[in-house]
């Protein structure tokens, strides 16, 4: 009886780890087909070249936004040769000053490390515990999936980060659009953080969010 309860839960823990985390490849490669004429998902493999195993788009910094980041993330819908194999990358860039707004990502774990600059780094956890401090070039920090991070250059000149995701779709949600964002009514978030509606609306509209 107790070496079927221990298979059963070797199952279910085999099931539920599956299930954790993007599918295993079934072979070699699976670049994206984007022949409508076929119903395969996968293009055909011997018209494949080294060209669709290589990606050139982040030699250099993308458009810097108002908060001072540039990022270029780098998936199978850019890179092909990375469909089905379970990862990503994003390459974020930052001015002085500038800052990676608190955010997550609900499918993956994320691994950043600092090419340039100096950079303070931290996450959140469930308990409202803050890790984090500057971490400088050659360093890595790691963000647990589906917590809080966050990023802002302290160096007096540009920084640049190369993160890596468990997930070819790690997914974004970004604190500040997801609760300040037109969806949520201005009672309750006047509410919920003691700011007065005229204090909503002008986040909103430094935001551009509304």
């Amino acid at each position: 009886m107790a070496l079927s309860v221990t298979v059963l839960f070797v199952i279910l823990l085999h099931g539920y780890n599956t299930l954790a985390s993007d599918p295993d490849s079934l072979q070699d490669f699976c670049l994206a087909n984007t022949d409508s004429r076929t119903n395969s998902p996968c293009k055909n493999s011997s018209l494949a070249t080294v060209e669709d195993f290589i990606f050139s788009g982040i030699k250099s910094s993308g458009k810097f936004g108002e908060t001072g980041l540039a990022s270029i993330p780098v998936n199978p819908n850019v890179f092909p040769g990375l469909n089905t194999l379970g990862m990503s990358i994003v390459r974020a860039d930052l001015e002085v000053g500038g800052v990676n707004v608190p955010h997550y990502h609900p499918r993956a774990t994320e691994i950043a490390v600092v090419l340039e600059g100096q950079v303070y780094s931290g996450f959140v956890d469930t308990q409202n515990r803050v890790f984090a401090r500057v971490i400088e070039k050659g360093e890595v920090m790691v963000f647990p999936k589906g917590l809080v991070h966050f990023q802002m250059n302290v160096g007096d000149k540009p920084a640049t980060i190369l993160g890596s995701f468990n997930s070819q779709n790690p997914g974004l949600f970004r604190i500040p659009t997801a609760v300040f964002g037109c969806g949520i009514k201005g009672e309750l978030l006047e509410k919920a953080f003691g700011l007065s509606g005229k204090d909503i609306s002008k986040l909103r509209k430094k935001l551009h969010l509304c």
